[in-house]
């Protein structure tokens, strides 16, 4: 008998993928360029399916598509628009596939903790020993080591006994909690020039969000927004922020970031920034001062002094760039120098893709 091999083709050989599933997908991805706003993303998929046909044949439409998103709870009415809107239960899903496009290949350390370069209570077993002191858990305990001293010093024999010098335990990894603020670009020059920026901009904010609450369960989560002047969102807002007339007030977001960490008992401090990386005005004094055109030394140098803040109060600026420009590029790794901290230059056609760069190592290279 011979095989024959062909490329897949889904008309030709039909998808395994329910139908349902696949529209759940495309509502998905058009929610993110919606800002959340499901009728919009539902408008889209509607022209969509009119457009090339995808609900033709099938027993389900578009009507029926909605209904089961309400059914299964990703969909409520909202009475007073007369619309419909995403429910906590799709806000989660958006974080959750947005952690997966995006943060997949990310090497795990274990539930909620980070690792140290210091041995202590905690953590996972290691290989090097010493010896067992009042408090330590019996289930570090070294069998072997501690059995192996007691018949050097006793031998083997009736007189054959334990002492506490015998006794050997396996060091741990210490593990620390940390306490992050995670800053996220609203100013319009994230949609200027027709470069959609705030959409990978959001994504990366919810794989962020949905990274730290799930795998670093111990840990603080904050948010800030930033244009003009600098304010807290919660959590279940980052689906639906949206670009605004603003300025870059870079400075005013990293002084809310520090404000709010000195609030936080943790001694591990961080803060992620997701920005186009272009500060263009700072406010002195009352007043603001404003400049759009090019990297203006005035401002720059502000949000340096307070990147250099942030390093002296050990908290650590993680910059996420979500743009292409090579001068303001520039700037992202002049504030990453006078930070001591470390930076990820996104590609706008490729999310899942960054450049990684680590001034303390001085290290870079191509994460994917």
């Amino acid at each position: 008998m011979r095989f024959r091999y062909t490329e897949w083709d889904a008309q030709r050989h039909g998808t395994d993928q329910p139908l349902f599933d696949q529209l759940f997908d495309l509502f998905q991805k058009l929610l993110e360029h919606t800002a959340g706003d499901a009728q919009e993303a539902l408008n889209w998929l509607t022209q969509l399916d009119d457009q090339y046909g995808l609900t033709d044949g099938e027993e389900m439409g578009i009507g029926d598509f909605v209904e089961e998103l309400k059914k299964r709870g990703y969909l409520k009415d909202d009475e007073e628009s007369g619309t419909v809107q995403i429910t906590a239960r799709t806000e989660r899903t958006l974080r959750q596939r947005s952690l997966e496009e995006i943060f997949s290949k990310l090497r795990k350390h274990g539930q909620g903790n980070h690792r140290t370069p210091y041995a202590g209570q905690g953590g996972e077993r290691l290989p090097e020993t010493r010896r067992w002191k009042f408090g330590d858990d019996v289930n570090m305990l070294d069998v072997t080591g501690t059995l192996s001293n007691s018949f050097k010093r006793a031998g083997i024999g009736s007189n054959w006994n334990l002492q506490e010098d015998d006794f050997r335990v396996h060091e741990t990894d210490h593990r620390s909690t940390m306490a992050t603020v995670l800053m996220i670009d609203l100013s319009h020059s994230m949609v200027l020039y027709g470069e959609d920026r705030i959409t990978p901009a959001r994504k990366t904010a919810l794989g962020l969000a949905e990274l730290i609450m799930t795998r670093y369960p111990k840990d603080t989560l904050d948010i800030v927004a930033f244009g003009n002047d600098a304010w807290e969102v919660e959590v279940k807002d980052l689906p639906y922020l949206e670009v605004g007339p603003y300025y870059t007030n870079t400075r005013a977001g990293l002084q809310r970031a520090r404000d709010i960490l000195h609030r936080r008992r943790n001694r591990n401090k961080q803060i992620f920034m997701i920005t186009d990386g272009k500060p263009s005005c700072h406010v002195e004094n009352g007043r603001m001062y404003r400049n759009a055109f090019g990297l203006d030394r005035k401002i720059v140098n502000k949000v340096l002094d307070e990147a250099v803040v942030c390093r002296r109060e050990g908290i650590r600026i993680t910059t996420f760039m979500i743009a292409r420009d090579p001068y303001l590029q520039n700037f992202v790794q002049e504030l990453t120098e006078a930070n001591h901290g470390r930076a990820y230059y996104a590609d706008l056609d490729n999310l899942g893709e960054f450049l990684f760069e680590d001034y303390v190592r001085n290290r870079r290279k191509r994460l994917r």
